[in-house]
């Protein structure tokens, strides 16, 4: 059985319920139609599955931050969170993905930023980064802090809903769960371009988060001893944007 995020439960106890309710009307007219919320029930759930990831070990690489299509790459001349020219790979969830996000990298929350914004389409990938509700996560080296990746969740056309369940201060392992982006989405991976990253996807190509990776580092970042035994079980941290 595919395990379920916790942060879908009271998603899935409404839908539930409104689809019994659903049905029993629907029913009520004429029993086969009753069938027909069955579908939506199997997609509810589906939405918020969360697979277990057998997470790459070799400490110069990064993994994906979420599942999805690379949508763009791009260079970008000067991040202000990383303090230098970085590259970006866009991420475009649609709602049949694995929403759950993860962080690419053993790192330590630096800061995490949440802005309110508009709801464009995440195929929109420019506007959609600079104008929609976002939160972004500024990753660093676990010992000297030292800024190494940002992780931004954007909402799209249909999402409305960022959650981030680490905090400032927290020391993340690569592949952990970091949070999701409900119903549809965008998630982007900045690396600094001192790390000298070699991408390893193309645009067009799926990724699965934790798993996949995204680009393997000529200088790789100095990480603390890792777990090797990730029992995937995230941690009840409190959420830095709102419900």
């Amino acid at each position: 059985m595919i395990p379920l995020t916790r942060h879908g439960f009271r998603e899935m106890l409404i839908g539930t319920a409104v689809l019994a309710l659903l049905a029993f009307g629907l029913g009520y007219v004429w029993w086969p139609l009753a069938v027909l919320v069955l579908p939506v029930l199997i997609w509810l759930f589906a939405f918020f599955r969360d697979p277990n990831r057998a997470i790459p070990a070799e400490e110069d690489l990064m993994v994906s931050p979420a599942d999805g299509k690379v949508s763009d790459i791009t260079e970008v001349a000067n991040d202000p969170y990383l303090g230098g020219p970085a590259i970006r790979v866009g991420i475009f969830l649609s709602v049949f993905n694995v929403h759950v996000n993860r962080s690419p990298c053993d790192a330590r929350v630096l800061e995490s930023i949440y802005k309110e914004g508009k709801f464009i389409n995440a195929m929109s990938h420019n506007r959609a980064s600079d104008e929609n509700e976002s939160n972004t996560i500024v990753l660093g080296e676990q010992e000297t802090g030292r800024p190494v990746a940002v992780v931004k969740q954007i909402v799209g056309l249909i999402a409305r809903r960022i959650i981030f369940a680490a905090k400032d201060g927290d020391v993340l392992t690569r592949g952990q769960r970091i949070g999701m982006i409900k119903f549809g989405s965008r998630t982007e991976l900045s690396i600094p371009l001192t790390l000298a990253p070699q991408i390893t996807v193309t645009v067009g190509q799926t990724v699965r988060g934790g798993a996949d990776v995204i680009a393997r580092l000529g200088n790789p970042i100095h990480t603390l001893v890792r777990q090797t035994d990730d029992s995937e079980v995230e941690p009840l941290a409190p959420r830095n944007t709102p419900a």
